[in-house]
């Protein structure tokens, strides 16, 4: 028997032995895209993630405040931008940058909201709090200087720890911009007894503290902060982590017991309300006295 293949056989087996090799190809290349394109799509996420972050250093050329920046009673420290909630001689300070729009942030209140209100009525820390509007920058609307103005005409009243709770608690998804309507604002002022008067509502509607958190906001872009939220603890970064420990309820109180080692807890109250909102002014515009803790403080 002859061992050659006729030609016939021969040009069909190789025919398809080519057209194996050939989807093989495409196969891999097939595999090669799908590979490739999920590569592209993580490094579009990490580009977009660092955008985000790169654009917290850049105005939104948004909505622009004009006039003099009027800062909230009992505002604090430098150009009076600071919010204290605590004892005025605690042995150390959670310095917090927040943007009511922004969901880590409402994240970080959930999960500390208790411990940091804890330490402050214990004299352990005061807490200081600064507003930034980056998510109005990134994701256009003016949600985070509509609630920050909002925040800051609760502290004119002595209202801003709790109201600071409730706009954390009813944040809406963050390409929502629902807290861009002053009547938002307003209903939610209804859940802190005592907030929601003609006062309140005319320094809401008029924006009476627009331009003071815009400078706010340029002061956090100008500091080189990362986003929001941002954490302090004496000036350290606590957020997401200190060292090698990440932050937890458990170790923020290990690493403030470590901080006031030796030292007494605070126990001084500011003169007149107890927030400090009629407190008398510096003449650089900063309160002499700042506020007192709060059931809310830390909120």
């Amino acid at each position: 028997m002859s061992d050659k293949i006729p030609e016939g056989n021969r040009s069909a087996r190789e025919r398809l032995a080519q057209q194996r090799e050939r989807e093989k190809g495409r196969e891999k290349r097939r595999r090669t895209l799908i590979v490739a394109s999920a590569v592209v799509g993580v490094l579009g996420l990490a580009a977009v993630v660092g955008l985000i972050a790169a654009n917290a250093g850049k105005d939104d050329g948004g909505d622009s405040a004009s006039g003099p920046a009027v800062a909230p009673s009992g505002a604090i420290g430098e150009a009076a931008l600071t919010l204290p909630v605590g004892a005025a001689d605690a042995p150390s300070t959670l310095t917090i940058w927040e943007d009511f729009r922004c969901p880590v942030c409402a994240q970080f209140e959930t999960a500390f909201r208790d411990t940091i209100t804890e330490l402050a009525d214990d004299g352990q820390i005061r807490v200081e709090y600064h507003l930034a509007t980056i998510i109005d920058g990134n994701l256009g609307g003016s949600g985070s200087l509509r609630a920050a103005n909002a925040a800051a005409c609760a502290q004119d009243v002595g209202k801003f720890a709790p109201y600071h709770d409730v706009l954390f608690s009813n944040q809406p998804p963050e390409p929502d911009d629902a807290f861009a309507k002053n009547s938002r604002l307003i209903e939610l002022a209804g859940e802190v007894e005592g907030l929601d008067t003609p006062g309140f509502r005319s320094c809401v509607e008029d924006g009476e503290h627009d331009s003071w958190v815009k400078k706010s906001d340029t002061a956090f872009r100008e500091g080189g902060f990362q986003g929001t939220p941002t954490v302090l603890l004496n000036g350290e970064s606590v957020f997401p982590g200190k060292g090698d420990e990440q932050i937890s309820p458990e170790n923020l109180k290990k690493w403030v017991a470590e901080a006031n080692k030796g030292k007494k807890p605070g126990s001084a109250s500011p003169s007149g309300p107890a927030d400090g909102s009629d407190a008398p002014s510096a003449p650089d515009g900063s309160a002499s006295t700042p506020a007192a803790p709060s059931s809310a403080a830390g909120s």
